[in-house]
């Protein structure tokens, strides 16, 4: 499983919008907006509410909205293909247009997995909030242990990019320790416990909403791997997510 850049921090449309304002000279908007924006379908931030959100995971995320405020955390945008992130900066796959992101390849609300990431700086912590829907089905009424992995990963490895950079996933260690309903409303909290040169050690834990439940725990290590210049977003997209995130300090600081 690979955990590289922005498949897990996922720029969206804000970070089209910034690479467009840039290249035109204009201001370019660094904000995390809690509407959901008049967009096309393919322009839309997923990590916005809509109707197939349980009233578990609407509360959840007014929570996170509420302790953002203060600017200790940030919720991550989230697109559904990379041609939304790289289509400004240079894209190598431009004539690829059906592929998407794992987390985001069903067009219907609420039948896949409904989910929202907030990253915390100072704690070096990334919560994913999380329904999973009826197609994610693996015993009968439960998620599939391998969809617990994903987000597991992606909050992990989401929490790694944000921390230190670009990485992929080396080693993933998972306990299940208790099935998860469908339906349901889960959180997947991660922290970057250690980094030793280019090697990124993570934990996360999946509780309940209520935080009653364990359902998984997870040790993790990331390898960093420099800049992006190998990769297909490349390094500038890069540098321009940090900038979203963090729009006064320089990305050398981050």
């Amino acid at each position: 499983m690979l955990s590289i850049c922005a498949r897990h921090t996922r720029g969206g449309i804000y970070l089209c919008n910034y690479l467009t304002a840039q290249r035109a000279g204009g201001p370019a908007p660094c904000h995390f907006s809690t509407s959901q924006p008049s967009l096309s379908k393919d322009h839309r931030d997923y990590s916005l509410p809509n109707v197939s959100w349980s009233q578990n995971l609407q509360d959840l995320y007014n929570k996170y909205q509420e302790l953002s405020k203060n600017g200790n955390w940030k919720c991550i945008p989230s697109c559904s293909q990379w041609r939304l992130v790289k289509s400004q900066v240079g894209d190598p796959m431009e004539g690829v247009r059906e592929n998407r992101f794992f987390i985001r390849n069903l067009d219907k609300d609420g039948v896949g997995l409904e989910c929202c990431m907030f990253y915390n700086k100072a704690e070096k912590r990334m919560v994913c909030i999380f329904q999973p829907g009826p197609y994610l089905e693996g015993p009968p009424g439960f998620l599939h242990g391998g969809c617990t992995a994903t987000m597991i990963d992606s909050t992990a490895g989401g929490g790694a990019v944000c921390t230190v950079g670009p990485v992929f996933t080396a080693n993933l260690n998972i306990d299940y320790r208790n099935p998860i309903l469908l339906g349901s409303t889960a959180i997947a909290d991660s922290t970057v416990e250690k980094v030793d040169g280019k090697k990124v050690y993570t934990r996360c834990t999946v509780r309940s909403h209520d935080d009653k439940v364990v359902y998984a725990e997870a040790t993790g290590e990331a390898a960093a791997v420099g800049t992006l210049n190998s990769s297909p977003v490349g390094e500038f997209a890069w540098q321009t997510f940090m900038h979203m995130l963090y729009p006064n300090q320089s990305v050398s600081t981050l």
